[in-house]
């Protein structure tokens, strides 16, 4: 079949507007808009939008009459093969800082109100963490991997899981409203979350968010290690090293990977 057959034409239309729809407001758009954007006509968009409309792809607002991709559509993209998950993906960059550091990596991600650890590569140094081993998870904001994705959520978001996490962050003796959110503000500032000595005495931390391409934050990366191998002279090459591998994995992550909804379950499918 050639490249210009009216088969493989149509088809590009129809991708050119499902395109169009994904980009366009999120309330959807009218036909002469969509038209203008794919530069086709309004009755060829009207078809191939009608089209869309009965395979379930594409819905009609009854009232205001415009067009936004359909229920179906995000099912499908959903049941899409995911090649790498959340922990395959970012397997090797835990391997590449544990041995271009010597210390503990951790990979969080977010679990409702909590941070769960997703998978860990273990350093020669002995060491104690808020989420243990694999599985174990942490309030969001306790933590510098906890910190770091609470930090970066939308603002909508981060407060509605301060309110719920407040109580339990102070159960740690040394958290109030005021303190966190202090916390939060240098963390935004600064792009990473990371204290010398931390709640864990002899213990230190930092961990930088891991965004999706969206910019929300659904993960983070995380150096655990003893507080005598992070002074103020180590930092910036920890932090350096953190951001760079979490800017690599953040635009290869999969919009519907099941590891982001139900992460311990993920870990229990393995």
């Amino acid at each position: 079949m050639s490249e210009d057959s009216p088969s493989t034409a149509a088809a590009s239309r129809l991708f050119a507007v499902i395109r169009a729809l994904a980009q366009g407001p999120a309330d959807g758009g009218r036909v002469t808009q969509i038209a203008r954007s794919v530069g086709l006509t309004q009755a060829t968009t009207h078809r191939l939008l009608q089209s869309l409309v009965a395979e379930g792809m594409v819905e009609q607002d009854a009232r205001s009459k415009l067009y936004r991709l359909g229920i179906e559509f995000f099912a499908l993209a959903a049941s899409a093969g995911n090649p790498a998950d959340l922990r395959t993906l970012c397997r090797p960059a835990l391997l590449r800082l544990c041995a271009s550091l010597g210390d503990s990596i951790f990979l969080l991600a977010r679990s409702g109100f909590d941070a769960v650890c997703l998978d860990r590569s273990e350093g020669p140094f002995p060491i104690r963490s808020f989420t243990g081993d694999v599985g174990g998870r942490v309030a969001l904001g306790v933590g510098q991997g906890a910190l770091a994705i609470l930090a970066f959520l939308p603002e909508a978001e981060r407060e509605e899981v301060i309110r719920f996490n407040l109580s339990r962050v102070r159960e740690y003796g040394v958290y109030d409203e005021v303190y966190l959110r202090t916390e939060i503000d240098r963390v935004r500032q600064s792009g990473f979350a990371g204290r010398n000595t931390g709640l864990l005495e002899g213990m230190a931390g930092v961990a930088v968010p891991v965004l999706d391409r969206e910019g929300r934050a659904v993960a983070a990366l995380s150096v655990g290690t003893i507080s005598d191998r992070l002074n103020a002279d180590r930092m910036p090459t920890v932090v350096e090293l953190l951001k760079r591998e979490a800017a690599a994995i953040g635009p290869q992550i999969h919009p519907f990977d099941p590891s982001l909804r139900r992460p311990a379950q993920s870990l229990a499918s393995r």
